[in-house]
Parts: C-alpha cells; sequence; structure tokens
C-alpha cells in the first residue's frame, strides 16, 4: 500500500483550516485518512503548523511519500532533518547524541528566526498603527478646525446683519409735508374761473368812438 503525506481540507469558505495527514494514496483528499500528525493555519501571519514530529519521522522512515506542500511543511518544523539524521544514525555516520544535538540546534536556530519575523511584523503593524493614527488624528483637527473657521464666518455675518438692522431703525426718515388734498381742492374752489383783466387803451377808444 503506497502512503502519502498530504493536506486535508477543513475550515470554512475563505478561511480553510488544514490537517496533516497519512492517508492511503487511493483515497479521496478529504476521505479517510490513517494518521492524523499535524495541523496547518495559514491564515495567520506567520503560518500556524504543529506537527508530531516522532509521528511524521516514521511515517517517513516507512516510506511515506509527502506531496510538495506537505514536503515543505515538514521541512519548516525539521522532519526531513531529522528523518535524515536517523539515517545517518543507522549507516553508523554518527551516533544518536550528535544527531540530536544537530536537530536541537537547527530547532533553536529556525526558532529565533521565526521569533525575529514575528518581531518584525508586530512592529511593522505598530508602526502602521501609528501612522493610521497619526493621519486620522491631522484629519480631524482639519476638520474641527474647518469647523471653527464656519463657525466664526456665521457669527460674523450674523453679527453684520444685526448692525446693519440697527442703523436701518436709527436712521431718521426724511418727512416731505405734502398739501393735504382738502386743502388744494378748496384752495381751487376758491380761485375765480376768469379774472377781470384790465382794458387797453385801444380797447377804450374803440368804445368812445361807438358811443359817439
Amino acid at each position: 500500500m503506497s502512503v502519502k503525506i498530504r493536506l486535508q481540507r477543513h475550515g470554512k469558505k475563505g478561511k480553510p483550516f488544514y490537517w496533516v495527514v497519512a492517508a492511503d494514496a487511493r483515497s479521496k483528499r478529504d476521505g479517510k485518512y490513517l494518521e492524523k500528525i499535524g495541523t496547518y493555519n495559514p491564515n495567520t501571519n506567520p503560518a500556524t503548523i504543529e506537527i508530531n514530529l516522532d509521528s511524521a519521522v516514521q511515517w517517513l522512515h516507512n516510506g511515506a511519500q509527502p506531496t510538495d506542500t506537505a514536503r515543505a511543511i515538514l521541512s519548516y518544523k525539521g522532519a526531513l532533518l531529522k528523518h535524515h539524521l536517523d539515517g545517518g544514525v543507522r549507516k553508523g555516520a554518527l551516533t544518536q547524541e550528535q544527531a540530536d544535538a544537530k536537530l536541537a540546534a537547527w530547532l533553536e536556530a529556525k526558532a529565533g528566526k521565526v521569533d525575529a519575523k514575528k518581531d518584525g511584523l508586530s512592529k511593522a503593524q505598530e508602526a502602521a498603527k501609528a501612522k493610521a493614527l497619526k493621519a486620522e488624528q491631522a484629519a480631524n483637527a482639519k476638520r474641527l478646525a474647518a469647523a471653527a473657521q464656519a463657525e466664526v464666518e456665521a457669527t460674523q455675518e450674523e453679527v453684520a446683519e444685526e448692525v446693519a438692522e440697527e442703523v436701518v431703525a436709527e436712521t431718521p426718515v426724511a418727512e416731505v409735508e405734502a398739501p393735504a388734498a382738502e386743502e388744494v381742492v378748496a384752495e381751487v374752489a376758491e380761485t375765480p374761473a376768469a379774472e377781470t383783466t384790465e382794458e387797453t387803451p385801444a380797447a377804450e377808444e374803440a368804445s368812445e368812438e361807438k358811443e359817439a
């Protein structure tokens, strides 16, 4: 029976979560498996990987073939290195103590790299958060300044309108005394329609000649 170490998908849509399993190569991807040897969560940064190192190495010793992704995961956690060192122990190239020391040193160095990456990510996130906070504060200050300026302008307009209303109210209106309509009518009534004009000398002479 050919055995593969591969990923079995779990989780929900858009947020997959994988089990690292040893399964018969003929079974479906998410079907039955022989043993669950770890988990892989790519939703975190860095990805969270949990592997039972001894089980994974034992399956490798038994000839299980990992898929490309599973191989990368096993290499990341040191399973492939342990498998290689155990082969050296079996061949007599090194003792078990030497193999364990090399594996421990490698795991320690790997943990240091992972911690350094986490610290870098944390600092980057803090810097991004501080930058976003600064930008938000600047935007708030700008918005408050604009609101204050608008309020000042509105107040100035109100004061100007009140001053204009007071000036208009206090300014005396020029009163023009016009003769009453009744007085005009009375004056017209008292005026004779035709005033007697003085007779001219020529008219008087003509009158005298007629009498003669």
